[in-house]
């Protein structure tokens, strides 16, 4: 059998991180940006553990100042969303993952370093 270093990932995680991430950003994105209070919410990656129960969900915000309340609004709504993501994956994967969010901060800082570099 193959051995996969720290860090790397196999072609099914990332086949299924890939599954996820579309079917999990259609579902937010289903809800409008109305529902988070105006915010645009973009997943914008999914890492997930080598026995694919677990997925890290990558957001990130637009405005970043309403970040907060979008991340909490997510937690609250993490388990509807786990039940209709299973309903979008149920025949390709045997268990649905559990959901963590997590965000995204890599726009911060591009806007950061243009600022910087403005200067």
């Amino acid at each position: 059998m193959k051995q996969i270093a720290q860090g790397q990932e196999t072609t099914r995680q990332q086949k299924v991180s890939r599954e996820i991430q579309k079917d999990l950003a259609e579902l937010i994105r289903a809800k409008g940006m109305a529902h988070f209070g105006g915010a645009m919410v973009s997943v914008s990656g999914v890492k997930i553990s080598p026995d694919l129960s677990v997925a890290r969900v990558y957001v990130s915000v637009f405005p970043s100042d309403k970040a907060a309340a979008v991340m909490a609004q997510l937690e609250d709504e993490k388990r509807s969303l786990r039940g209709e993501l299973g309903q979008k994956v149920r025949q390709q994967l045997r268990i649905v993952p559990e959901i963590g969010f997590f965000l995204d901060s890599s726009l911060d800082y591009v806007e950061h370093i243009e600022e910087l570099l403005k200067k």
